[in-house]
């Protein structure tokens, strides 16, 4: 009986995988494609208790089976000290770029701050910006003068793009539809990048999936040379994610390791069994050098910094592009 109750489960959880394979085909497919990793492991776990068993023949070609799935998902595997994998140049100027889920009620964000004061970077996408954080983001108003944040209907997920660096003149930021995505034309020594900050809903049965098609002409407008991050709530590789990518012609950066889990759940799970689901995106002359995971701040997910360059002649052609990892609906006004 505990034989054929761990070739039922082993099955069950070899389904999910296969269905996560389709997530092109449906969102409800894609769903499943989130827990890859997870389901992955769990499927080799029930197949290698199974090994003994009558069910020898089915338990070996499920546990290749994970091993094949789980192999897709390597990318994004916990890294236990920085690598770093492309060399910092030393006649360009590296640039830093600090993507974080804010969390909407986070209970310290005086960590939130002083990350921020630590390390300096030149400009952070938040997610997550609730009215209590429109508030704790004026005390560095100074530090970050340039900036917008756009509000979301709840009036808790929306984002916002803090800059050290000036807007281009001349060109306004604005707020996508439902205040899901921040843009601005930042001045960075002379090169005008597009920074966008963005912030995707569940995956189905929530409204990811019509939320990313809305989304895609302001996806589509991104410059040339363009930089994006956010909490996409979809891990690099579904069909969610790869969605996004086709639809800004933007490369996806190799992921920095998880960076989700609930809130309830310690750091350690969350470091080395979460999801992997805050992403950069990059394009043009944009060359991303590293991504590492900083320390928790209260909101249930990690804070990832970006490290990169920016060619001179922005205008060279997308298929230069280099990327690398160094670590392992109606618009709503802008408030500028």
């Amino acid at each position: 009986m505990m034989a054929q109750l761990t070739f039922l489960a082993m099955m069950a959880f070899s389904a999910a995988l296969v269905a996560g394979l389709f997530g092109a085909l449906h969102p409800a497919f894609d769903s499943f494609s989130h827990f890859r990793m997870h389901l992955s492991v769990l499927t080799a776990l029930l197949a290698l208790s199974l090994l003994a068993s009558s069910y020898r023949l089915q338990a070996v070609a499920a546990l290749v089976f994970a091993i094949a799935c789980f192999a897709t998902t390597m990318s994004a595997l916990p890294r236990f000290a920085p690598q770093q994998a492309v060399a910092k140049p030393a006649d360009r100027i590296v640039y830093s770029l600090l993507q974080m889920n804010l969390r909407f009620n986070n209970p310290t964000p005086k960590k939130v701050l002083a990350l921020i004061g630590r390390t300096n970077p030149d400009v952070i996408t938040l997610d997550e910006v609730s009215g209590m954080w429109a508030t704790e983001l004026g005390y560095i108003a100074s530090a970050y003068p340039y900036r917008i944040l756009c509000d979301y209907p709840n009036g808790i997920f929306g984002v916002a793009l803090l800059s050290r660096r000036p807007f281009a003149a001349g060109i306004a930021p604005r707020c996508e539809p439902r205040g899901a995505m921040a843009t601005a034309t930042i001045d960075f020594g002379g090169i005008p990048v597009d920074v966008a900050a963005i912030h995707l809903s569940w995956p189905w049965p929530k409204e990811q999936y019509w939320q990313i098609g809305e989304l895609a002409e302001p996806l589509a407008a991104l410059g040339e040379t363009a930089i994006m991050a956010g909490d996409c709530n979809a891990v690099p590789w579904s069909a969610a994610v790869r969605r996004v990518a086709r639809l800004s012609g933007m490369t996806l950066m190799p992921s920095a390791g998880p960076t989700w889990i609930h809130r309830t759940l310690p750091d350690f799970l969350r470091r080395y069994a979460g999801l992997p689901i805050d992403q950069v995106f990059s394009k043009g002359g944009v060359t991303i050098l590293s991504s590492t995971r900083l320390e928790d701040t209260g909101s249930d997910h990690l804070p990832v910094l970006v490290e990169f360059t920016l060619r001179p002649d922005s205008s060279a052609p997308e298929d230069e592009h280099e990327s690398a990892l160094a670590a392992n609906d109606a618009p709503e006004k802008p408030r500028v």
